[in-house]
């Protein structure tokens, strides 16, 4: 049997980390790997939420819409769009044929914007 607030920590810690890492590389003009630890931490923190409803290990995927379902989630539409987006991203840092253009830095500075806005609300949800 698994620990679940020890995983539910787990994950929401990660994500927090995560959006870190984002902050610093998109500060740094290292625009995809900013974007790819994005979706990193909307992914752990939906991980997160996948423990608490099903008090089990969550599932090896990196697909966000996946995820908010299993989650049971309800997301606006400008919040479903931001996971659409940084699904792009995911791919460019995990398959190298994947090949995206990098959005300006004001572009990738407003993901980042949202993300931690997401990851917040998502954060108080737990």
């Amino acid at each position: 049997m698994i620990d679940i607030q020890k995983q539910i920590d787990y994950w929401r810690d990660q994500a927090v980390s995560d959006m870190e890492t984002a902050e610093i590389l998109i500060e740094k003009k290292k625009l995809l790997p900013g974007l790819f630890f994005c979706h990193l931490t909307i992914e752990k923190i939906l991980k997160a939420h996948f423990v608490k409803n099903y008090n089990a290990v969550p599932p090896k995927t990196h697909n966000l819409s996946y995820l908010i379902e299993k989650s049971n989630l309800n997301v606006n539409d400008e919040q479903d769009k931001l996971l659409g987006d940084l699904m792009n991203y995911q791919l460019e840092g995990r398959y190298p044929e994947f090949s995206i253009q990098a959005p300006s830095q004001i572009e990738s500075a407003n993901y980042l914007k949202k993300t931690k806005e997401l990851l917040n609300w998502l954060i108080n949800l737990l």
